[in-house]
């Protein structure tokens, strides 16, 4: 009896899946809608500072939004492939370019505002700051691995690069780690976001390293 409601599951599953593949590859057609709803942190928080809604402390509140977003979008491009391999929908693709350059876009939006309205463009105040905090020191390192990704991003830097290409962009993994660290130094006291974002870095990055670790072993 078990097995029959298993494999019953299993058939409502496969053709949920089945379904979902016929009708998602048209979602190219809605690029557009996706990177506008890519743009809403930035317009709500963007909006909040204009209209004097971000609480008390309105550029740490920008600073650490902008943040936030950052490390969501890096998480959530790290998610597509697996997704991909493991769901078949290999329309997801399309849509991982656009994710990794959202998430540059929110880490630059994040150093841009923390060197325009916290340090004022003092490079000597910037300097002393990333040597006295190391969060600092660990958020700016991250976010200089970042550029070659963005910059790389292109097809037609794709056919350049070739198999370096490739290797140049797991620096994305590095990248992810130092994010996520960063994020905890920062931190003071609710530990409970950090955590959670931890645990889905580890997934992510166990599906991809751990397979191969054990290969070896």
């Amino acid at each position: 009896m078990r097995d029959e409601v298993s494999e019953v599951d299993a058939m409502i599953k496969r053709g949920w899946l089945m379904q979902l593949k016929a009708i998602m590859p048209g979602l190219c057609f809605f690029k557009p809608l996706i990177f506008i709803i890519c743009l809403l942190p930035f317009a709500s928080l963007v909006s909040g500072a204009i209209n004097q809604q971000l609480g008390p402390n309105p550029v740490e509140a920008m600073i650490r939004g902008f943040g936030d977003w950052g490390i969501y979008f890096i998480l959530i491009g790290l998610t597509i492939s697996p997704a991909r391999k493991l769901f078949k929908l290999n329309w997801l693709i399309q849509y991982r370019r656009m994710i990794g350059l959202f998430a540059f876009f929110y880490v630059c939006m994040h150093f841009s505002s923390y060197i325009w309205f916290e340090q004022y463009f003092d490079i000597e105040k910037i300097i002393q700051d990333i040597i006295k905090r190391p969060f600092i020191a660990i958020g700016f390192v991250s976010f200089l691995m970042l550029i070659p990704l963005a910059i790389t991003s292109t097809n037609k830097m794709m056919r350049r690069l070739k198999k370096n290409w490739a290797r140049i962009h797991k620096l994305i993994y590095p990248v992810s780690i130092l994010t996520l660290l960063h994020y905890f130094m920062m931190v003071k006291a609710d530990y409970l976001v950090p955590i959670v974002l931890l645990v889905i870095l580890s997934g992510l990055l166990g599906y991809r390293f751990l397979p191969k670790l054990l290969k070896r072993s």
